[in-house]
């Protein structure tokens, strides 16, 4: 399975914070906000990653993230000259490439609960297209679903003005290659993009969608606004106030996922700058060897 990691866009909602920079490199509480997708899509067990971005933060991506091979990763990154559309970045995908199937993440979309890695991984089998429903009480704003007594998908509809369902649909997406094909015949909306929830109609008529419910207790975020953003970094102190734990840390997530090993690990920590965070993940490898 192929990552698919959307870092592009333009931030408009976060204006002027995003004159200079990336949307996705400005901070959820101690990390840049790329962390916490890159860290989801690991969870999920993919290595293989795909970086949308615009041309000019390429360097400054290149720069936080390098190849990622310092967490066992794959990172490649690929320019997106104009923003439109969610599956438009589909149709970027090197044709050698598309005959895996994809998770796409979008990269200001904010998933934390307990066990959601081991949820992650077994709950896409590769055919057809899943997503998550996830209970919100401002459904008019995403991208919603509705389903049936039996749990299945009925309907999918883009920012109702008169909600169907109180079920919105996170940034995180499961298709098959299929998904290429669909993307390439998709027409632009109004507003001159093709549209996710387009893409995920056509699973839909072809009885290939599931829609899997979040569980109560999983925290997701669209941290594309000033407001949510404030709130995810104010969830992510309280959190690691508490635990004494991080959230995002890709560092962490390799080491514990087996991705890279004990003396890698060291030697990641050895390169860092006196910090906080080189103090929590030194300590984890000394608690982890007693």
């Amino acid at each position: 399975m192929r990552g698919i990691l959307l870092a592009g866009g333009r931030g408009t909602r976060l204006w002027p914070m995003t004159v200079s920079v990336s949307k996705q490199l400005l901070p959820i509480y101690d990390k840049p906000m790329i962390y916490y997708p890159l860290t989801t899509l690991m969870l999920a067990g993919v290595t293989n990653i795909s970086i949308i971005v615009n041309p000019e933060h390429l360097s400054l991506y290149e720069k936080l993230l390098g190849s990622g091979n310092q967490w066992g990763l794959h990172l490649d990154y690929i320019v997106q000259e104009r923003p439109t559309g969610i599956p438009d970045s589909l149709l970027l995908i090197p044709k050698e490439l598309q005959n895996e199937s994809v998770m796409l993440v979008l990269g200001d979309n904010f998933l934390y609960g307990m066990g959601l890695g081991a949820s992650l991984k077994s709950v896409f089998n590769s055919i057809g297209a899943l997503v998550f429903g996830y209970h919100v009480s401002n459904p008019q704003d995403y991208g919603v679903v509705t389903l049936n007594e039996l749990g299945k998908p009925t309907q999918i509809v883009e920012k109702p003005e008169t909600p169907i369902s109180n079920l919105a649909i996170p940034g995180v997406y499961f298709l098959d290659n299929k998904c290429y094909d669909y993307a390439a015949n998709l027409i632009p909306s109004a507003r001159g993009e093709t549209e996710i929830v387009e893409l995920l109609s056509r699973y839909l008529s072809d009885d290939q969608l599931s829609v899997v419910e979040l569980a109560r207790g999983t925290a997701w975020l669209d941290t594309g606004g000033a407001e949510n953003l404030l709130e995810a970094s104010e969830f992510v102190r309280a959190l690691e106030k508490r635990q004494g734990l991080k959230i995002g840390s890709p560092e962490e997530v390799s080491f514990r996922e087996g991705l890279i090993d004990s003396n890698q690990f060291r030697s990641l920590i050895q390169d860092m700058p006196a910090s906080e965070y080189r103090i929590y993940l030194s300590n984890l490898i000394e608690e982890d060897s007693k």
